[in-house]
């Protein structure tokens, strides 16, 4: 037995780990069955005894062969006709008429054709691995008594607090209650720098730990977190069939079949008419393997499964092959504007009190308590600004609800409480006030308190850096320009349109609006949309399009589980890449699909009109198979993505 000790610093970033092609088995199978063909075949040159060569060519056809016999058995059980078990015949019928070099061939093409596919599928597996290994196993809990314990990172629940030290890594998704710190994220959003952590800030499982020592209230359990559930999404991807490939092995079952049917007869018929047993038993294997559909059943997976793949590796998980190729169709991208073209942390620039008000610091700590429990990045900025003050912590809170579209309601000491966008206010506020408030694209947050506005607050967003190259990009890739759709004021959002480079600019919108703008946008340029949102607010309109994407993969669950695709990291110019991918991944598909069929066309003629000798029948049709498998993972490489 040896011990392996990991030597990386506590709280370094890991590097990720990607198995050796070597430890793939279909690849070990598949070198060995190589290595034993090319013994055979210098026995057979040399001159040495049969027996030897024999010896082993069979050996290789064990060795390659015995995996797909094993698939097609089971395949044959649940009276499915796999080409596999095509395959393992038609070797078995060469060496049958002594044609075992041909045989062992076919083997051995056959082999490296399964391994190539395994290794696309391998690269997926890893990234899963490498995400679930982010999280520590351990973590040191802090009981009621204030006593520290090390317990394993699995069996934390939500209510539970950890201590984490400097340059330790987070285990668990939770919220700071006590410290402050700079977070490295870099392997879960893709920040470049730290981010600054502190009391009432989410962290995540997985993150690193920098100077500060942080008090860390769980919120999710081990299974739940951001890690967690993206590498299950990861896992599901890999699991899922893409239509293209549906419709090919439902049309495979029945050629297969048919491939069978006509074998018999083209053995049986000329058998019938004269010829002779091996030219006939030879012609009919010939057609056996010519026409079976391994590279068109290899034509589609490959390749999606590398798109998806790369597409990772770059902070874009592809929820299913299905979604893949819904992203080569995309014609047009909707986004919404705050958190998804702006970076989503907002803060407050203003405050402006409605009438007569005692103090303005108590109403905004009056609408922080309101709004602690909220998800919202303008919930989260009025928090930030009260945070200076004490008072909203002591503040008690009940029954509060989130309006999606609108704000929050809540119970704040037992008065009604209501945050909520000053345009959708049902209360009325004085229009210049909120016009005023409003200038140079700020969004105007209303406290109402017991029915009376008693507070304006003036909220400003940052644009995402790279935004309006994106938007560019964009434009240029779909021929189309993109759209904004907003809950946020007319003002707001054309001043971010205008910088981005956008035209079409809607605004005002609640939840189910969006739904409409963006079904109103298909039906009306006939196109197939993207929407790219980032909070609850959105998830109707991501449901809605034909693929939604999720920008921050530490989003709201509802987002996440309601799109297509997940934007790991906040990269915009990650779009227009994904975009671009899952098109010439779609290219591939079209252009294998060509290749296999043109190869199975030309090999069958040739076998029925002529004579196609049964070493080139192999080479073409295995050597067709290859190169479409080869043609699919080459989207495993880092140019891809660029």
């Amino acid at each position: 037995m040896s011990v392996v000790l990991d030597t990386t610093p506590r709280g370094a970033r890991r590097t990720p780990r990607r198995r050796a092609v070597w430890s793939v088995m279909s690849v070990r199978w598949a070198v060995v069955a190589t290595i034993l063909f090319f013994g055979g075949l210098v026995a057979q040159v040399a001159g040495a005894p049969t027996w030897l060569s024999w010896t082993l060519y069979l050996a290789c056809y064990a060795t390659g062969g015995w995996e797909p016999a094993l698939e097609g058995l089971r395949a044959l059980r649940e009276k499915t006709l796999d080409v596999d078990l095509l395959m393992i015949v038609a070797a078995i019928g060469a060496a049958g008429i002594g044609q075992v070099f041909d045989g062992a061939l076919l083997i051995v093409i056959f082999a490296t054709s399964g391994a190539l596919e395994e290794v696309a599928t391998s690269r997926t597996e890893d990234s899963v691995r490498d995400l679930l290994d982010l999280a520590p196993d351990t973590a040191m809990q802090v009981d009621a008594t204030g006593d520290e314990h090390t317990v394993d990172a699995s069996d934390l629940v939500p209510g539970d607090e950890i201590i984490v030290r400097p340059g330790g890594r987070i285990a668990a998704d939770g919220t700071v209650v006590d410290g402050t710190s700079d977070v490295d994220q870099s392997s879960i959003t893709g920040e470049p720098l730290p981010v600054d952590r502190g009391v009432g800030d989410l962290v995540f499982a997985g993150t690193v730990n920098g100077t500060g020592l942080l008090r860390i209230r769980v919120t999710e359990a081990a299974t739940d977190t951001v890690v967690a559930r993206i590498a299950s999404m990861v896992r599901d991807a890999t699991a899922t069939v893409a239509p293209t490939q549906l419709f090919i092995e439902k049309v495979e079952r029945r050629y297969s079949v048919g491939v069978v049917v006509a074998t018999l007869a083209l053995f049986a018929v000329p058998l019938a008419l004269g010829a002779d047993f091996q030219s006939a038993l030879l012609r009919a294997m010939t057609f056996m393997i010519v026409a079976s559909p391994c590279a068109i059943v290899l034509a589609t997976m490959p390749p999606l499964l590398s798109a998806m793949s790369t597409a990772g590796r770059n902070g874009v998980l592809v929820k299913s092959a299905v979604a893949m190729e819904k992203l080569a169709d995309v014609d047009q991208v909707a986004f919404d504007k705050t958190g998804t073209l702006t970076t989503g942390t907002p803060s407050v620039t203003g405050v402006v009190p409605i009438g007569e008000v005692e103090s303005v610091d108590a109403m905004l700590q009056i609408a922080a308590a309101a709004e602690r429990g909220s998800e919202h990045p303008i919930g989260r900025a009025i928090v930030r600004a009260a945070a200076g003050s004490e008072e909203s912590d002591r503040l008690r809170v009940e029954h509060f609800r989130a309006v999606p579209g609108r704000g929050v309601q809540a119970l704040v000491d037992g008065r009604r409480v209501e945050v909520i966008t000053a345009s959708r206010s049902e209360v009325a506020i004085d229009a210049g006030l909120v016009a005023e408030v409003e200038t140079g694209g700020a969004t105007a947050v209303a406290v109402i308190v017991d029915d009376r506005p008693r507070l304006l607050i003036a909220i400003h967003d940052h644009l995402r850096p790279g935004a309006a190259a994106s938007v560019g990009a964009l434009a240029r890739l779909d021929g189309r320009a993109p759209v904004l759709v907003t809950g946020d004021n007319a003002a707001a959002a054309r001043q971010v349109g205008d910088e981005v480079g956008i035209t079409d600019v809607r605004s005002g919108l609640l939840p189910h609006e969006k739904v409409s703008a963006i079904t109103q946008l298909r039906e009306r340029a006939g196109a197939r949309i993207a929407v790219v949102g980032d909070g609850v607010n959105d998830a109707p309109a991501l449901a809605a399009a034909d693929v939604g994407v999720a920008m921050g993969g530490i989003g709201a669950d509802l987002t996440l589980e309601t799109s297509d695709v997940v934007m790991v990291r906040d990269d915009l110019s990650a779009i227009p890449a994904v975009l671009r991918l899952a098109r010439r991944a779609r290219r591939i598909v079209i252009a294998n699909l060509v290749i296999a069929g043109t190869a199975i066309v030309v090999l069958v003629t040739w076998d029925l009109v002529g004579h196609l000798p049964l070493p080139l029948g192999v080479a073409g049709h295995e050597g067709s198979t290859i190169l479409v498998a080869l043609n699919g993972i080459r989207l495993l490489s880092r140019r891809a993505w660029r």
